[in-house]
């Protein structure tokens, strides 16, 4: 039990990142919907390329979506919407109608009674005209009925009970009117005018569209709609080994298939079709650990950094799931290629691949045609990370979203060839998904920042926003110690230029050089390439205080980069800069002054830490050999030559390297680059040999 207990002490940091990815697996075999797979490939248009088939069971082909839809459409023409109708409301109006008459009437004639004759017979006609349009009734106008012709049939609901009445028997208000006029022209001693304008006013619809009841009856009509057409008997040959699959013996496969998966799932072979879950999708993140362990120890090494990729492939396995189980035609506006370029941002290209690869490859076990998918999915994914191969530009996200869309519909215009073999076949709204899952692509630069903030990343974004001189600080410092600007800008050029060759990031350490001296601001005076009136604040101070401003720059230089948010990689230049070297100018000079006192070396030590990775050895490297270059008197291939194997010879035998993962080979190729750059710096030319 002891040597168990001391066995995962001692192993704790692997324990736990293989209890990560155990728990990702079991995470997605508990989400994955736990049906049965169809065993058999196939695609419309082409051949069947299994053995002959044969029914396993009786079952009932099932009708496509275009055969309902054609169905359904057709049934609905029969459709008799339900209107009701209410008589008293127009009695009512009746009196209304009769009060308004007479009131007008006396208005405009008074109490005249040469004029009752003409005044009783307005009034006569004016009911009679009334009564005939309340007969038929008005009619709502909804948009049922938008188009429809005059014979098309309605159900009137009157009393509780329902009567088939043509739609030309009833009026609408425009129709109503249309009559009055044409009643009104044809008779004779009347006030046309005051009769027309007093039913106008009057008329109101009585017969309203009953939404309810003929929904009810759409309901009803539509669910005496078969899904199924015909039925294929148990031992019955469905297809031919290298037969055709036309549209019919599609049709019949994929109800064998709907058939024979939810037969699976409901059955007692739910367990096995776990097991065979647990096993693909082992497989499947066994591999993305196995390439993190031989071929990205680096990543591996760090258990945040595989937290963030199991998010990423787990988060979209998750979405994949959900979309399918509740919504499977939006299947293909998922942005399965934000894992290539989150990935891809943060680590590298191939790591990002094959991420891509094991999330489609999980995901494909979710959807029909998984070959179609994969196919589709796996090219996007290259397109993606291509696009995004040396990203400099925010704006390339855009350029990146719509080569994705591009390449999306140039493959299913492809695929929907093979199959079908004419371009009228194209679904439309396939496009429509691929524009959604394009600019969907685009929330990987919030996602990101999100990534970079939680797990103290940095990408070449942030990175290429940090090393824009016009950035605050770096103005602050070009404004404060330009001499001390001017130095970070040549070490950048010396440091990116080597790291370039021997492999690295090359922008990281171009960055991490441009804020590497910031603490210098405080005190600019104090470091010698500000010093521009030949004033040298250090005549009036001890040694060891001259050593401690100079030292102070580096602390000084970190609580600045914090306090403005800089990222912990960039710090990082800063800290170990100056690795734990002493600065040998002012111990000397303690020395020589006091030879009989023993003089303290910690006073006059950079802090540290030394470098530990290639980029920040680099930049010690190119920050010494820069300031020692501008020393030289006679700066001629020789006195180069000499200072830079000097400078890089010191530092190695003060061990500031061996921490870091640079080889002798990569500090050789560091010295030749230096010293090239160094001569062109000073127009230097190569002496050729006699």
């Amino acid at each position: 039990m002891r040597k168990f207990l001391s066995y995962l002490r001692d192993n704790n940091s692997e324990i736990s990142k293989v209890f990560l990815f155990l728990l990702s697996i079991i995470a997605l075999v508990v989400l994955f919907p736990k049906e049965g797979k169809f065993k058999y490939e196939y695609a419309k248009g082409k051949p069947w390329l299994h053995s002959d088939l044969i029914a396993p069971f009786d079952f009932a082909i099932q009708k496509s979506k275009t055969e309902i839809q054609n169905e359904e459409k057709e049934a609905l023409k029969q459709l008799s919407p339900y209107f009701n109708r209410d008589d008293e409301m127009l009695l009512s109006k009746k009196k209304s109608l009769i009060n308004e008459f007479n009131t007008k009437w006396d208005l405009k004639y008074g109490k005249k009674k040469r004029k009752d004759k003409k005044r009783e017979k307005s009034l006569e006609v004016c009911e009679s005209i009334f009564d005939s349009i309340a007969k038929k009734g008005i009619i709502e106008l909804v948009p049922e009925l938008d188009n429809k012709p005059p014979d098309f049939k309605i159900m009137i609901i009157k009393n509780n009970v329902a009567s088939e009445v043509a739609l030309k028997d009833v009026f609408t208000i425009h129709t109503a009117d249309k009559y009055i006029q044409k009643k009104l022209a044809d008779i004779d001693n009347i006030d046309r005018e005051l009769v027309l304008s007093s039913l106008e006013n009057i008329l109101v619809r009585n017969i309203t569209f009953d939404a309810e009841k003929t929904e009810l009856e759409k309901k009803e009509i539509l669910n005496k709609i078969s899904p199924t057409r015909g039925m294929i008997q148990r031992g019955e040959k469905i297809i031919s080994k290298g037969e055709l699959v036309t549209e019919t013996k599609y049709q019949i496969l994929e109800s064998l298939r709907i058939d024979y998966e939810s037969k699976l799932g409901s059955s007692f072979k739910v367990t096995g079709i776990v097991a065979g879950l647990i096993i693909l999708i082992s497989v499947s993140m066994f591999s993305l650990f196995l390439f993190l362990l031989f071929f990205r120890k680096e990543v591996y090494a760090d258990a945040k950094n595989l937290v963030l990729i199991l998010i990423v492939v787990f988060g979209m396995a998750a979405i994949t799931i959900v979309v399918s189980r509740f919504l499977p035609e939006y299947i293909y506006i998922i942005p399965f290629c934000l894992v290539p370029m989150i990935v891809g941002i943060f680590y590298d290209t191939r790591l990002a691949l094959f991420a891509h690869l094991v999330t489609i490859i999980i995901t494909a076990l979710l959807v029909p045609n998984s070959y179609e998918f994969v196919f589709l999915q796996f090219f996007a994914g290259i397109v993606t990370i291509l696009s995004i191969l040396r990203l400099e530009r925010r704006s390339q996200f855009f350029l990146t979203s719509l080569l994705v869309f591009l390449t999306y519909s140039v493959i299913y215009v492809g695929m929907t060839l093979i199959k079908e073999g004419a371009i009228e076949d194209i679904n439309r709204n396939y496009f429509a998904l691929f524009a959604g899952s394009a600019i969907l692509t685009l929330f990987s630069y919030p996602v990101i920042f999100v990534f970079e903030k939680v797990f103290g990343l940095i990408t070449d974004v942030t990175l290429l926003e940090l090393s824009n001189t016009n950035n605050k600080l770096l103005r602050q410092l070009a404004l404060k110690a330009p001499g001390t600007f001017q130095h970070s800008m040549q070490m950048a050029n010396l440091a990116e230029a080597a790291i370039y060759e021997i492999g690295g990031n090359p922008l990281l350490v171009r960055t991490g050089a441009m804020y590497h001296d910031i603490g210098k601001m405080d005190a600019p005076l104090y470091f010698i390439e500000n010093q521009t009136t030949g004033i040298n604040p250090h005549d009036e101070l001890t040694f060891d205080e001259s050593a401690t401003i100079i030292i102070e720059h580096v602390i000084n230089g970190i609580e600045k980069a914090r306090k403005n948010n800089l990222p912990e990689q960039i710090i990082d230049f800063i800290r170990t800069h100056h690795g734990t070297r002493r600065t040998e100018y002012f111990y000397t000079l303690a020395k020589q002054e006091n030879p009989d006192e023993e003089i303290d070396p910690a006073v006059y030590t950079y802090p540290g830490p030394e470098p530990f990775s290639k980029e920040t050895a680099v930049l010690m490297m190119a920050d010494t050999v820069e300031a020692a270059s501008r020393s030289l008197k006679k700066p001629d291939e020789e006195a180069i030559s000499n200072i830079v194997d000097s400078v890089i010879d010191k530092q190695i035998e003060s061990h500031q390297f061996d921490n870091a993962p640079i080889t002798f080979r990569d500090i050789k190729t560091v010295r030749k680059i230096f010293k090239k750059m160094l001569m062109n710096i000073y127009h230097l030319r190569i002496e050729y040999p006699k």
